[in-house]
């Protein structure tokens, strides 16, 4: 091999993060998933009641004043608990990425994307330059 060849090779785009990076990145989103499910669970118990100590079960006289509010708050909180559905399933396919190997390569350019970014964001599958492009 001639030296330019070396030059080129130790300069050459890195394909995809290395096992170590893989297992930091799957310690950084496993972290945030058991987070997500737990907040996700009270979410859920929100829109069912079931740890309410509301009005519901006491007194009617509060029942019409809290109707409006309750059907709103059962709304937002329905709104929170599908966005914390749909974080925790991308939180699962990027540790399904990282098993395969595929872990932080943008699905629209091919390149890596950047660990700054994916400390920050562990799901994305698009760098930023695809994000704007969109």
């Amino acid at each position: 091999m001639s030296e330019s060849d070396n030059a080129q090779t130790a300069t050459s785009v890195k394909l995809r993060y290395s096992d170590e990076e893989l297992q930091e990145f799957k310690e950084l989103i496993l972290k945030k998933l058991e987070k997500a499910r737990a907040d996700y669970e009270v979410l859920k118990q929100t829109m069912t009641h079931s740890t309410s100590n509301d009005v519901e079960d006491t007194s009617p006289t509060f029942k019409v004043l809290e109707e409006g509010a309750t059907a709103l708050s059962k709304e937002e909180s329905g709104q929170l608990a599908a966005r914390q559905y749909k974080f925790i399933q991308n939180l699962e396919a990027a540790l399904a990425r990282i098993e395969n190997k595929t872990y932080g390569i943008c699905r629209e350019t091919g390149k890596l994307i950047p660990k700054e970014r994916l400390m920050v964001v562990p799901h994305a599958t698009l760098s930023i330059e695809a994000k704007n492009k969109r």
